[in-house]
């Protein structure tokens, strides 16, 4: 029975990929930001041992608790999931310090000191046949810059240039790090934003939805269940001779080669 920890777990994505991953019989660390959901979400999962641990990827002492928690339960660590708080889509190319500060600390920063502590719960061992795998979600700005993303275009490719330097440096260790990026993807908060945007313009969901995905091949944004698909693959024997990859998970909507 394999152990993850995933972070943004009571999100419309992290839900999703926790009820996949403990239907399929693993033990999860749940983190996120709100108690009571976290345990709601805990105690509708299938299967037994899960653990929540109530964590801010901005504020360095619940980071810090985070790892000490995971050390202090002796807790091993066969995958994680990180799920970086999204940067805002600022569309100003040359924005304040202070707005990139902000934006690292909460959504770079934070979030890789996570990754950290998880790494230090890993524990492969690649001779008998033991792997550890990190799966990291970005966007599909990562590897297509989109204008009206100014921000975001940085710090989604400063995550990929991170995944391929921590390939490199854990590989030798058995521990895989691949990126995930996703193009629209139809999570709680995705779906409002659609609304609001279809109702301005007078049209229904369906309406709006067809309009803007006129541009994506498959004519369709994401599931949170397909990207959940996805993830448990990547942590899974699947993705044992995998790692510094950035899979976009768009719909065929980014043409770079």
């Amino acid at each position: 029975m394999a152990v993850h920890l995933i972070t943004g777990a009571t999100g419309g994505i992290g839900e999703a990929i926790c009820k996949r991953l403990a239907a399929s019989g693993h033990r999860l660390v749940l983190a996120a930001r709100g108690t009571e959901r976290l345990q709601a979400l805990m105690s509708s999962l299938p299967g037994s041992g899960h653990l929540a641990i109530k964590l801010d990827m901005s504020n360095e002492a619940s980071v810090a608790d985070l790892t000490l928690r995971l050390s202090e339960r002796q807790v091993a660590l066969d995958g994680v999931v990180i799920m970086p708080p999204q940067p805002h889509a600022h569309a100003e190319p040359l924005p304040e310090p202070a707005v990139w500060r902000e934006l690292f600390e909460t959504s770079f920063i934070g979030p890789l000191s996570v990754l950290k502590g998880a790494i230090t719960a890993m524990h492969p061992d690649p001779k008998a046949g033991k792997r550890c795998k990190v799966v990291i979600i970005s966007g599909i700005s990562s590897a297509q810059v989109l204008s009206h993303y100014a921000t975001a275009n940085v710090i989604r490719t400063a995550w990929l240039g991170e995944a391929k330097t921590l390939a490199f440096a854990l590989g030798p260790k058995g521990i895989h790090v691949n990126t995930l990026s996703l193009g629209g993807t139809l999570s709680p908060w995705y779906r409002e934003a659609i609304t609001k945007r279809g109702a301005s313009a007078g049209l229904s969901f369906e309406e709006q939805l067809a309009k803007e995905t006129e541009n994506v091949p498959l004519g369709k944004y994401g599931e949170p269940t397909e990207v959940a698909t996805v993830v448990e693959e990547l942590l899974s024997s699947f993705s044992d001779h995998m790692t510094g990859l950035n899979i976009l998970h768009d719909g065929g909507f980014t043409r770079a080669y």
